[in-house]
């Protein structure tokens, strides 16, 4: 299908580990065209509970994209498209503060970019007016409080804000890195938070992440080295709360 009757309000894009959404019944899947190229894949759209959501895995359903190779304004603008007006994205990260080990799930407040070489804007195509949005909040403040308030109804337990330093990947980042990520004020980092969140900026998409810890960063917790196994396995665990805290997610 290329079209939905009616407009979706809600979207959720899936970071690894998250490639469809549990429950989701009555589930469309919508292969959309954009100006900007091709999704990451097919939308799906169907009813979690009692919200009817689209869903959209980032890195493929085959998980076939690195995060530097995901085309991030193709799957905003389809998303946007489709009718979707608040955006839950969903993002593997590796914990730098103490508090935030493996399987914590954080919704954050504050980013900082260290991508470079990304298409960021939706703005910077040929005859287009530059437009300069105001990022100074990169999360949906509204957004943010629902995720919480539906983390809490599921009973849930969720960190509520801090700092996601967004790096290029793929490869994990060295010690040396992680202290200049924790020094510049960062308390979590993932590959994936950025350009997306300015993206939706640039719709007028509110837009909020639920950051989902999947390992101790380099040099922070007590291991010797990071374990690919041990990623999926705390991302399998931490993964299973996601669609208790969708269903609760207030409509509005």
């Amino acid at each position: 299908m290329t079209e939905t009757t009616s407009p979706v309000a809600l979207g959720v894009i899936g970071g690894s580990g998250l490639y469809a959404l549990a429950g989701l019944q009555d589930a469309e899947r919508h292969r959309v065209q954009t100006p900007f190229g091709e999704p990451s894949g097919e939308v799906v759209i169907g009813m979690l509970g009692a919200q009817r959501m689209a869903f959209l895995a980032r890195h493929g359903e085959d998980h076939r994209l690195a995060p530097h190779r995901v085309n991030y304004r193709a799957n905003v603008w389809a998303l946007h498209q489709l009718g979707v007006r608040r955006l839950v994205a969903v993002n593997a990260v590796g914990g730098i503060r103490a508090d935030l080990g493996p399987r914590s799930i954080v919704v954050p407040d504050q980013l900082i970019d260290y991508t470079w070489g990304r298409e960021g804007s939706f703005h910077d195509v040929d005859g287009a007016k530059v437009e300069h949005v105001d990022f100074t909040e990169p999360y949906a403040a509204s957004l943010r409080r629902q995720l919480l308030a539906a983390a809490a109804e599921a009973g849930v337990a969720v960190v509520d804000g801090g700092c996601y330093g967004v790096t290029q990947g793929p490869s994990l980042e060295t010690r040396a890195e992680i202290a200049r990520l924790r020094r510049d004020g960062c308390d979590l980092v993932g590959m994936t938070g950025m350009p997306e969140a300015v993206l939706a900026r640039e719709l007028a998409v509110d837009y909020a992440c639920l950051a989902l810890v999947a390992n101790f960063a380099a040099g922070c917790g007590d291991q010797a080295e990071i374990s690919a196994a041990d990623i999926f396995a705390h991302l399998e665990a931490v993964t299973a709360h996601v669609p208790a805290i969708l269903v609760a997610l207030r409509a509005v």
